[in-house]
């Protein structure tokens, strides 16, 4: 007989609400630890971050601020964006610890790739969206105004377009993980993600409309294209990972409840 999934530790509604607390309170002391280290260097990484579009204004001009306490409320978004990244193993790893007790020991045993995968393809899909989409989006609008046009790009918009681009790029960039805990939990197959390849071609197209940040048919390529080959990395990685059907499924099952049971 297949075993039904393991109660979390016989946790009632208020203990799962208190464990949720204990996660969140560390997730936030580590992005304010890391708000911190990202105060001392906030200058160096505004620099880096204004940097592609810097590189196509015109000579002379920089971007400007329209209110006294516009560099100030920057420097706190840019501490704040890096203390979110620095901590973001952290916080993935929280993440897994609250999810962990619901999960057979055999799919614990997944704790570090998760970690590592999770936070490495973020990182991936921010370095893609800063260094690929953004310096050639930046390139494009300012470019398209001309001559007839002076730009006056305020430093709190130009951080929020990218901001909003970069971190989107990093959420794509889960798409081989988030598939990869659907196939653990028996909710998608490689056969299955195979089988509505189609239908997936037009939500990513769709989804790289919204996201792309120019009109332009390249840009959207550029989104979309990464998009696609996550999805085909996330077929293989459904094959390799996913749950087996029927009896082999029933098997693997069985043997988590043997080693659930052992380790009791």
């Amino acid at each position: 007989m297949a075993a039904s999934r393991p109660d979390p530790n016989k946790m009632n509604f208020l203990e799962h609400l208190d464990e949720l607390r204990r996660r969140l309170f560390i997730m936030a002391v580590a992005v304010a630890v890391g708000f911190g280290a990202g105060w001392l260097v906030h200058n160096r990484v505004l620099h880096i971050l204004m940097a592609p579009v810097q590189a196509n204004l015109p000579e002379g001009l920089k971007p400007v601020f329209t209110t006294l306490a516009e560099p100030f409320m920057l420097a706190m978004k840019v501490s704040f964006f890096v203390g979110l990244i620095t901590a973001l193993p952290i916080l993935v790893l929280q993440i897994w610890l609250f999810i962990a007790p619901g999960l057979f020991p055999k799919e614990r045993r997944y704790a570090l790739p998760f970690i590592f995968f999770g936070s490495g393809f973020f990182f991936l899909g921010c370095w893609f969206g800063y260094a690929v989409v953004f310096p050639y989006a930046a390139r494009f609008l300012i470019g398209f105004a001309g001559d007839q046009f002076a730009p006056m790009l305020t430093i709190s918009r130009i951080f929020g377009f990218e901001m909003r681009l970069i971190l989107s790029m990093g959420a794509v960039f889960q798409m081989p993980v988030f598939i990869f805990l659907l196939a653990r939990l028996g909710l998608v197959s490689a056969g299955f993600l195979w089988r509505n390849i189609k239908y997936a071609v037009l939500i990513i197209c769709v989804l790289a409309a919204i996201l792309t940040p120019t009109p332009d048919a390249v840009t959207m390529a550029l989104v979309a294209g990464p998009m696609l080959g996550l999805y085909v990395l996330g077929i293989l990685v459904a094959l390799v990972f996913g749950r087996r059907s029927s009896s082999s499924g029933e098997a693997e099952d069985t043997d988590d409840e043997g080693e659930e049971d052992g380790s009791s």
